[in-house]
């Protein structure tokens, strides 16, 4: 059965979306058309690229997280210099060894621009910093007069991934001058919004994976500094725009992962701790199957 999906983000959380991939395998559950921010971006791509879950989890398996943290070299001590390049370049890490393996992975599959997919199969948000809008890929580039047939998937995915403060934007630099683009999820981290007519049409199925609770159980905020205040306030944010979607949307057509706990930037799992969050999507999943009527 061929459905429509849409994949949250989530930061090094996201294994937890190869786990829900995997049960919807098992199901014989292919997908038409997909949709992802940030981590949810990178799952979807590499799916529409051809990739099973079985795939995923032998190449995150083979992976180093940490060496997705290219910071720039200097000859500066190195606290000041992070500090410093935070301050210029907008980040601490560059991005570019995340685009550079995300390349060579769709390439893998034939896969390298927008225009080896099929119209439509694809949609990637990102933040446009410099407008102050969200900025979905390919749909928008002719906005910024770019051929979408022509450009990287790879590069949409990193803007998609390019968390504030931890990887610098990515600049886009169309005729009409350049713009910083930054991680989808400071304005929609859950993009089933791209799919409401499908929703309402039910053409077909429309299926979302989301890493955290449902609605009605979101975690209570507890505000009593100012570090506490500004993830709070971030935190809102992201999720603002989307739980009016998904307020609207019926619920039973959500997987919700909780993953509290733990940092969206923890870049030092472990094998084990890779595992155990990839088991604990495909367990969540395999539970909301049950009871999924599509």
């Amino acid at each position: 059965m061929y459905i429509d999906g849409v994949f949250s983000g989530g930061g090094i959380k996201g294994f937890a979306l190869i786990g829900a991939y995997a049960a919807l395998e098992e199901k014989g559950i292919k997908f038409k058309c997909l949709a992802g921010t940030s981590a949810g971006a990178i799952i979807a791509a590499l799916i529409k690229a051809g990739y099973t879950s079985e795939e995923l989890e032998k190449i995150m398996d083979a992976i180093e997280l940490k060496d997705f943290l290219d910071a720039r070299k200097t000859f500066l001590p190195i606290p000041f210099a992070k500090w410093l390049f935070l301050y210029k370049r907008l980040g601490l890490y560059r991005g570019e060894v995340l685009e550079k393996w995300l390349e060579a992975l769709l390439s893998a599959k034939g896969i390298a621009t927008f225009g080896d997919l099929p119209p439509d199969s694809l949609k990637l948000v990102a933040s446009n910093l410099t407008m102050g809008t969200l900025i979905v890929l390919p749909d928008d580039l002719p906005r910024y007069g770019i051929n979408p047939s022509s450009f990287s998937v790879a590069k949409a995915v990193r803007m998609s991934c390019s968390l504030p403060y931890f990887f610098e934007p990515v600049k886009l630099k169309p005729r009409t001058g350049a713009h910083l683009i930054v991680d989808g999820g400071v304005l929609s981290n859950f993009p089933i919004w791209l799919f409401e007519k499908a929703l309402d049409s039910r053409k077909r199925p429309v299926l979302g994976v989301k890493l955290s609770a449902n609605f009605y159980n979101q975690p209570v905020h507890k505000v009593d500094n100012a570090i506490s205040l500004f993830t709070s306030l971030f935190d809102t944010m992201m999720k603002a725009h989307d739980l009016k979607y998904i307020s609207r949307v019926h619920e039973d057509h959500i997987v919700f992962i909780p993953v509290e706990g733990g940092l969206t930037t923890e870049f030092n799992l472990d094998d084990e701790q890779k595992h155990k969050l990839i088991q604990h999507g495909k367990e969540r999943t395999e539970q909301f199957l049950k009871k999924w009527s599509y």
